[in-house]
């Protein structure tokens, strides 16, 4: 039976939903199909409009008794001072439920990650997120080298991504939109994500 997958980000401004997307190609390239949520906003519309922040997505939010349903999981984050932002946060804050009972136990999971800069915190939050799927009993799936060491070791551009995940600068102003390098290497991790859950089997 083919994993079900889900693919749960959030993004204010839309560059991680852009990297989402392209982890969903990646996936078909595996033979999976993965939908896409976004988790709650936290913040009031006046607090977002003064952050000039985009319009929602289109895709529905998730709540952790519905991400139950999945077998595996992509989470997009993006970074808050080398760290989940509240948003994330708050989510994970919801699952004691799932903590208590196992219900995310043993499945698989991966990360993708969005900062302002270069030194923004892409490793630094993968490293943070251990934490979590560890108490959850997550089986963490890094993108490694091997799908990906062509990208990974060029110094031709600047590009968010690593072992940790694929991921995107954005700027300080938020005006830079995912590349198309970091897209390469998103559709690459959604590939090889979907190669190893090729190999489990799913009751």
């Amino acid at each position: 039976m083919a994993p079900k997958v889900a693919i749960v980000f959030y993004s204010m401004y839309g560059h991680v939903k852009v990297i989402a997307e392209a982890e969903q190609r990646g996936l078909k390239k595996a033979g999976i199909d993965a939908d896409i949520f976004q988790i709650s906003e936290t913040l009031s519309e006046e607090v977002l409009s003064k952050l000039h922040a985009g319009p929602k997505s289109s895709y529905p939010t998730i709540d952790a008794t519905s991400l139950e349903k999945y077998d595996a999981f992509l989470f997009g984050i993006p970074t808050r001072f080398g760290n989940f932002p509240a948003q994330w946060k708050t989510f994970w804050d919801t699952t004691g439920k799932q903590w208590s009972t196992g219900g995310f136990w043993g499945k698989y999971a991966g990360l993708f990650i969005g900062t302002a800069t270069q030194g923004g915190g892409q490793e630094s939050t993968a490293l943070a997120a251990m934490s979590t799927l560890a108490h959850h009993g997550l089986i963490y799936v890094p993108l490694g080298y091997k799908t990906s060491l062509d990208i990974q070791s060029g110094l031709g551009e600047a590009r968010g991504g690593s072992p940790w995940g694929a991921g995107t600068y954005t700027g300080l102003d938020g005006s830079r939109m995912p590349s198309t390098v970091e897209l390469e290497l998103a559709a690459i991790q959604g590939e090889s994500f979907g190669q190893v859950l090729n190999k489990v089997s799913f009751s």
